[in-house]
């Protein structure tokens, strides 16, 4: 079986959840701004994942939902972390601390230099 996926489109599917709480816990925030935000960080991310990631969240009771008009458009679905997020938002961010380092040991600085 051919892997058709790029290792680093990989890596966000595992940590899209953290990035989607982090952008949240800026200012409550509605889908697409959060894929233009990630887009503009260099994290392509589709519609197609990010709200299939935010019912996930949802279901978890790890953000609140508001509804506000669209100034002149349809009405808008704002996300911001319930406490319950921000602590998880904060232990997933130790944990990925501690998870770059350990890989950033592993690869180090010879691993990234040129033949």
């Amino acid at each position: 079986m051919e892997e058709t996926s790029t290792p680093r489109a990989q890596w966000l599917r595992g940590v899209l959840d953290m990035c989607l709480l982090a952008l949240m816990a800026e200012a409550p925030v509605y889908g697409y701004e959060m894929t233009v935000r990630l887009s503009k960080a260099g994290l392509d991310v589709a519609d197609g994942s990010i709200y299939p990631a935010l019912a996930r969240l949802r279901k978890r009771e790890l953000v609140t939902v508001e509804r506000r008009s669209g100034g002149g458009g349809p009405a808008r679905t704002y996300y911001a972390p319930s406490e319950a997020g921000m602590r998880m938002l904060r232990s997933w961010s130790r944990d990925w601390g501690e998870f770059a380092t350990s890989i950033h040991t592993l690869i180090g600085p010879s691993a990234r230099e040129e033949s």
